[in-house]
């Protein structure tokens, strides 16, 4: 299980690095609200802290939250590209109907790690059916 720990900890570091290097660059494309590049960051420290446990507990919670935080991430890069997501609360709207290298990297590390968390939610027994 470690293996699958390591795996899904590293998807969520590639999602990490690439909304922190973006950040700045799309803080100035959506300013508004709490401003597009302020939401990169965001997701960038919730994937860490993510990956981070799911590497030190291997819980349920810790694959259930791995695969929140990554699977909402690749929902919304993907979403972003398609349709235009209109402002909701101090979140901007964002719309980018291309893709390009860091944003395919991102997506396919996010969509991986997301998967391979909710694996591993299912692999790890539950503590009610450990006690039979």
């Amino acid at each position: 299980m470690m293996g699958l720990r390591i795996l899904i900890a590293l998807g969520l570091a590639v999602d990490a690095y690439v909304h922190f290097v973006l950040a700045p660059q799309y803080q100035q494309a959506y300013p508004d609200g709490i401003g597009g590049g302020n939401l990169f960051r965001i997701q960038a420290a919730a994937a860490i802290l993510a990956g981070l446990y799911v590497l030190i507990r291997g819980s349920r919670l810790s694959y259930a939250i791995a695969a929140v935080v990554a699977l909402s991430a690749f929902a919304a890069v993907v979403l972003s590209v398609y349709i235009q997501l209109p402002q909701v609360g101090p979140i901007p709207a964002m719309y980018e109907p291309l893709w390009f290298f860091e944003k395919t990297v991102s997506a396919v590390a996010e969509g991986i790690a997301g998967v391979l968390a909710i694996v591993g939610f299912f692999l790890v027994p539950r503590k009610d059916a450990a006690l039979r």
